[in-house]
């Protein structure tokens, strides 16, 4: 019996042995990542070993990083990055609130706030070797949960620093940090009589828009904004740097085009820009009972007028009013691609006929929405032009949004983005993208929900949910069903990744298990649409 308790010491003891040898090496191999200087090298590896029972669990792949790892991860932060760039608990407000959406507002154990490359490298080298849950925010305008935030315990990625813009000697070419926003873009630009397929809302951030696809007033011309990438400068899981374009990691370089947040952090984007700078544009405004012709002359630019491709309508349908923008890509004279508009009589011209500039066309439409400090969501569905659909559809979504007014005070709009076949074929014209899109004339439907009391989060959302059941049921019925969810719009609880098709969601998912074969982005990541969910 002496023996055998002998033995299992000896055992237990081997076992002890083995980890504190295994622990040892992930510290030094860490730390040797960090290619620090001596002295804070070994200052590091000091307080690693003095931890090494707090961390230990984490090494040997037992367990996600506790709050005393998370704690301990970002004071390792603040000695490789510096106290500047690591805001830890409690975390400066604006970490915590600089998302859009009051739903998305979390206090992480510590912020990050790079300003290179390679202090990214180092964060994810750090996150790799502690497993913290983490989150990463370009613009924070996304109103999902998680999606660029993330609570106790987990660290924030905030890439407002990486503001650079840089514009080509010849103008053909613009390279953005995530961490710009759209109107300091499009404003930077007008100078060289250029622009850039970009966001339409000023204050939305560079990165979330390109990496989710990324659809502007004139991508029925010139695509999305993923499809006008050149080159993605991005940090890898295990902290490389590298680059992904049509000749250079080309398989990585059609993912980030639509696949989300599921490869890397983006530090640069390199843009082609393009040869737009005078407009022509109108703002007409109807009534509610106006709404069956505003959209049958929708559907009949779709139809006939969508195939001038310098043409596109933005229509915004309120509760109270609807607003519909007639923009043209270059100076003109009432153009005729909009006739189906001309024969209506619109209850008041916000805007006449106007020849101006792109930048003027962006900051009038880049202004709209709530940036009021409250609760928010979108969601997406798609269909085939269908006059018919859109009325239907529409009213079923007017009925339930008005019962909801009623009762919360929610303001909701029903949006019809038009999706031109020459978008597909721009698109496929630069070597494709993750979308899958069909070769269809088609809209992609959102809505804008705002709302102020947390109780009603089931209640508001219930409109937007069941009229996209509406869209799908009434689409299929009426053979105008298109199977496809824009990233950028959709809501927390759909799956757009799904809707790429299956060829396209099997080669993301080959194409991450290649660029992060530990599954960072997938594990540890707080939120975002990803591929483990598809």
């Amino acid at each position: 019996m002496k023996r055998q308790t002998l033995f299992y010491l000896f055992f237990a003891w081997e076992i002890v042995i083995a980890q504190a040898v295994n622990a040892s090496q992930a510290i030094n191999a860490f730390i040797n990542e960090l290619n620090l200087p001596a002295d804070s090298a070994k200052g590091i590896q000091t307080k690693l070993f003095r931890n090494v029972r707090v961390i230990e669990p984490v090494l040997s792949g037992q367990s996600i990083a506790s709050s005393e790892v998370v704690k301990l991860a970002c004071d390792i932060a603040q000695i490789v990055l510096g106290f500047s760039a690591v805001n830890t608990t409690p975390v400066n407000q604006t970490e915590t609130d600089g998302t859009w959406s009051e739903v998305c507002w979390e206090t992480p154990t510590c912020a990050i706030l790079p300003n290179s490359d390679q202090q990214v490298s180092l964060a994810m080298k750090i996150i790799n070797f502690f497993q913290t849950k983490f989150a990463v925010r370009s613009g924070g305008h996304s109103p999902n949960p998680g999606w660029s935030s993330v609570g106790q315990p987990g660290i924030l990625i905030d890439l407002q620093l990486l503001h650079e813009i840089v514009v080509s000697s010849d103008a053909s070419m613009v390279s953005l940090g995530p961490g710009n926003r759209w109107g300091d873009v499009y404003s930077a630009l007008a100078p060289y009589q250029v622009s850039v397929i970009g966001g339409r809302i000023n204050d939305v951030g560079v990165g979330g828009l390109i990496i989710g696809g990324g659809y502007f007033h004139l991508s029925g011309e010139y695509g999305l904004a993923a499809d006008n990438v050149k080159n993605f400068h991005l940090v890898l899981a295990n902290g490389a740097i590298v680059d992904a374009n049509a000749n250079q990691n080309s398989d990585l370089f059609w993912a980030l085009k639509g696949g989300g947040p599921n490869f890397g952090i983006v530090t640069r984007f390199d843009m082609y820009t393009i040869p737009v700078y005078n407009t022509w544009f109108k703002v007409l405004v109807y009534t509610p009972n106006q709404a069956p012709d505003v959209l049958d002359a929708f559907a009949q630019w779709q139809e006939n007028g969508a195939s001038d491709s310098k043409s596109t309508v933005a229509m915004v349908i309120s509760l109270d009013s609807i607003e519909v923008g007639l923009l043209y890509s270059e100076h003109a004279s009432q153009p005729a691609a909009f006739a189906p508009f001309y024969d209506l009589t619109p209850a008041k011209v916000a805007i006449p006929g106007t020849n101006g500039t792109i930048l003027e066309v962006v900051e009038l439409f880049g202004n709209t929405g709530s940036t009021a400090a409250e609760r928010h969501d979108y969601r997406s569905a798609s269909s085939k032009v269908n006059a018919e659909l859109y009325k239907d559809v529409y009213s079923f979504w007017l009925e339930q949004a008005n019962s909801i007014y009623n009762q919360t005070g929610a303001n909701q709009t029903f949006v019809l983005q038009p999706v031109p076949i020459s978008l597909v074929d721009f698109g496929n014209s630069r070597g494709g993208n993750a979308l899958g899109l069909p070769r269809e004339n088609m809209q992609w439907w959102t809505t804008l929900i705002d709302w102020v009391d947390a109780a009603d989060d089931d209640l508001v959302r219930g409109v937007s949910i069941a009229t996209t059941a509406q869209w799908q049921s009434l689409s299929e019925a009426q053979g105008a069903s298109v199977n496809f969810t824009y990233m950028n719009d959709a809501s927390r609880d759909q799956n757009p990744l799904s809707s790429y098709g299956l060829s396209n969601v099997a080669q993301l998912k080959k194409i991450a298990a290649k660029y992060d074969p530990s599954k960072v982005f997938q594990r540890l990541q707080n939120g975002g649409f990803l591929l483990s969910n598809a």
